[in-house]
């Protein structure tokens, strides 16, 4: 009897506000039942909403004086942002699913994959439902647009599938669409602009009207990233040092090796297969197929631009999101971060407070990373760059706060 009704309380779906109220499950990578916990994981999921907070409160918040530091800042950290966040998120499902094999049955875990992926996308769907045409200014309302959430629900229904097949197949399919994604996004885009009715709808459902996770390459994360939670799963079930070392060795070197295919191997350019470029190539939106409406992030070369010091021709590839070398150079950081802090804070022991803040921060992620939208209209275009350090180090500190109060909260 006991346990028909611990199957039944795992067959609930989660209600819609434990997911702002509560320790997120989705959020929850950790391994519970292992010999050991290995707390980086949410020390670096914390790390990562603290620079995307930082970086949609410069944009908001910067004066224009001092706005094209944000275009400097954006570029050369977001390896920090989405990409470490949805790449932290889309390991969790090897820990959602490998935690409960043998205990529950294969239909209620995929169930609750599912349940948690679908709300997931509802919430990002809530959260498109109005926007701003960052080329006009006007309000826009928009119905389906891959962000962040969006994404991450996404791929959690599509990671576990990714999970049953062998992890040679996972690699090869992965790097195959990091490759071939551009020229794909490229050939949508050139039909969408010829009114190719059936083109112009994959393009809406691959890019959307908001392309800042486009479906290519992105998916490609689903594959890579579970055979890295693989990885980890399997040390944190031995609990040993030699197998925490070995761990750290596997991310330590495929960060290295993947960060370099980013930056110097050579990928097709658009839709000419024949002419192939560097990660480091240089690039504007006139180079690009589709330009700023494809690829969002040439827009921060013209607000880099916006200053009297200097000025740079273009951006490499491999810091332009959403490109071959991108995704490639964003994997790559991803491991070497989690390597780096796991070897310090799971190997080596280190802890402090500020470890502790951020591992807290990491529990709760995805609820700061709702919650934070809701206080940046207090304050448009009116800081330099040295008080909006202070006041949006501040509104970080309020949210861990207030996400704490709330959390405790008694309903």
């Amino acid at each position: 009897m006991s346990s028909k009704s611990e199957i039944e309380i795992e067959t609930e779906s989660p209600p819609l506000f434990n997911y702002l109220k509560q320790k997120i499950p989705l959020e929850d990578i950790r391994d519970y039942a292992s010999p050991r916990r290995i707390t980086s994981i949410d020390f670096v999921k914390g790390f990562a909403i603290v620079f995307i907070i930082l970086a949609h409160t410069a944009e908001g918040w910067l004066d224009s004086e001092s706005f094209y530091m944000y275009g400097i800042m954006y570029t050369l950290l977001d390896i920090l942002g989405p990409s470490l966040f949805v790449f932290m998120s889309a390991l969790s499902v090897i820990f959602s699913i490998k935690r409960k094999e043998g205990v529950l049955p294969q239909k209620i875990i995929r169930n609750r994959i599912f349940t948690r992926g679908i709300v997931m996308i509802v919430i990002g769907m809530l959260t498109n439902l109005v926007g701003i045409d960052q080329t006009t200014g006007r309000v826009i309302v928009i119905i389906f647009g891959w962000n962040i959430i969006t994404f991450i629900g996404f791929s959690q229904i599509f990671s576990y599938y990714a999970l049953k097949l062998e992890k040679k197949w996972r690699i090869l399919i992965g790097i195959l669409i990091i490759m071939l994604s551009p020229f794909l996004r490229a050939f949508l885009y050139e039909g969408k602009e010829a009114d190719n009715l059936i083109l112009t709808f994959f393009h809406y459902f691959v890019t959307s009207p908001t392309p800042h996770l486009t479906l290519l390459p992105w998916i490609s994360i689903c594959f890579i990233s579970t055979i890295f939670g693989e990885y980890i799963f399997e040390a944190m079930n031995k609990g040993t040092q030699d197998a925490y070392i070995g761990l750290f060795r596997i991310f330590f070197v495929w960060g290295i090796i993947f960060l370099l295919l980013g930056i110097f191997l050579f990928y097709p350019n658009g839709l000419n297969l024949t002419q192939w470029q560097p990660g480091w190539a240089l690039q504007t939106p006139q180079s690009m197929v589709g330009g700023a409406s494809e690829y969002p992030h040439l827009k921060l070369l013209s607000i880099t631009n916006k200053q009297e010091y200097f000025e740079i021709p273009g951006m490499p590839s491999f810091l332009i999101r959403g490109t071959s070398a991108n995704m490639f150079y964003n994997q790559g950081a991803a491991l070497l971060i989690i390597s780096i802090f796991f070897y310090y804070i799971d190997l080596k022991k280190k802890s402090n407070n500020f470890t502790n803040m951020l591992i807290y921060y990491g529990k709760v992620s995805l609820s700061l990373f709702l919650v934070h939208f809701l206080f940046i209209p207090l304050f448009f275009n009116q800081f330099g760059i040295a008080l909006f350090l202070i006041i949006s180090l501040s509104y970080v500190a309020f949210l861990g706060i207030f996400m704490y109060g709330w959390n405790t909260l008694k309903v």
